[in-house]
């Protein structure tokens, strides 16, 4: 059993999180990976016990099932071993707005917001009180864009990114890091479970790329880090535009502009 604290993947079984689950143990960390394919968990979970010499425990959950979700939590609660966890699960809804149902939309909420924001709350006190640990949100650049015309998904990855930086400010003074990451298009199966072609795609980032430079980002500490994004000056920049509104946007009347008729 490794000396470093356990790290808790959701949406371990392909892509993104079977990439950080894969990375993570190379670094000699033991793993609880969580998704519904359990066959695929224990596939990946015997092959990192063997490759990188860590322990693995699979936990197979559907993570919009509430009794499910309600297990995770458990273990990020109770298991004082884990001591990072990657909130990765999570899905897509393409096409127009007024084409899309309520059930599919009720179920991208349940795991991109519902799911993610409860297991960050079940892990967040336990690593207070110890003074260590750290969250990985992943988001993507879409929460940043409306223009790219994935209003709802856009909407989750904005949520995503704001609890982030939310829970930055409040729990990193008390020692957790919280690291939003927020990728481009990239080569996973969210896109064949949600009806698209990744082929047909263009500047598609293959999956390991993506994952080894967020871990750049989080060695190096980032609140939130953009792969993709070659000048981190224009991020710098953004936020510095954001935080130049906050003195006035908590003024007692309205704005000069919208006293005109």
């Amino acid at each position: 059993m490794s000396t470093k604290p356990a790290v808790l993947v959701t949406g371990a079984s392909s892509g993104i999180g079977a990439t950080y689950a894969d990375r993570f143990a190379r670094r000699g960390h033991d793993l609880v990976l969580v998704a519904r394919d359990g066959q695929r968990l224990e596939a990946l979970a015997d092959r990192l016990r063997r490759e990188a010499g860590i322990a693995v425990d699979v936990v197979q959950a559907d993570l919009t099932v509430e009794a499910d979700l309600a297990r995770v939590e458990a273990r990020l609660r109770e298991d004082a071993r884990i001591g990072v966890l990657v909130n990765n699960a999570g899905a897509a809804v393409l096409g127009p707005f007024v084409d899309q149902n309520s059930g599919p939309l009720a179920a991208l909420i349940a795991l991109n917001v519902t799911a993610l924001t409860r297991l960050a709350n079940a892990a967040a006190p336990r690593f207070v009180r110890a003074g260590t640990g750290a969250i990985i949100n992943i988001g993507s650049v879409v929460g940043l864009a409306p223009e790219l015309g994935m209003s709802v998904y856009g909407a989750t990855k904005a949520f995503v990114l704001y609890l982030s930086q939310g829970l930055h400010l409040e729990l990193g003074p008390k020692g957790v890091h919280v690291q939003a990451v927020l990728p481009a298009a990239t080569r996973t199966e969210i896109w064949e479970r949600s009806g698209a072609d990744v082929n047909t795609l263009d500047n598609v980032m293959e999956v390991g790329e993506l994952v080894d430079a967020a871990l750049v980002g989080f060695d190096r500490r980032e609140t939130v880090t953009i792969p993709p994004l070659p000048d981190a000056g224009q991020w710098s920049a953004y936020e510095a535009g954001r935080q130049a509104m906050l003195p006035n946007l908590g003024r007692p009347h309205a704005a000069e502009r919208y006293r005109a008729a």
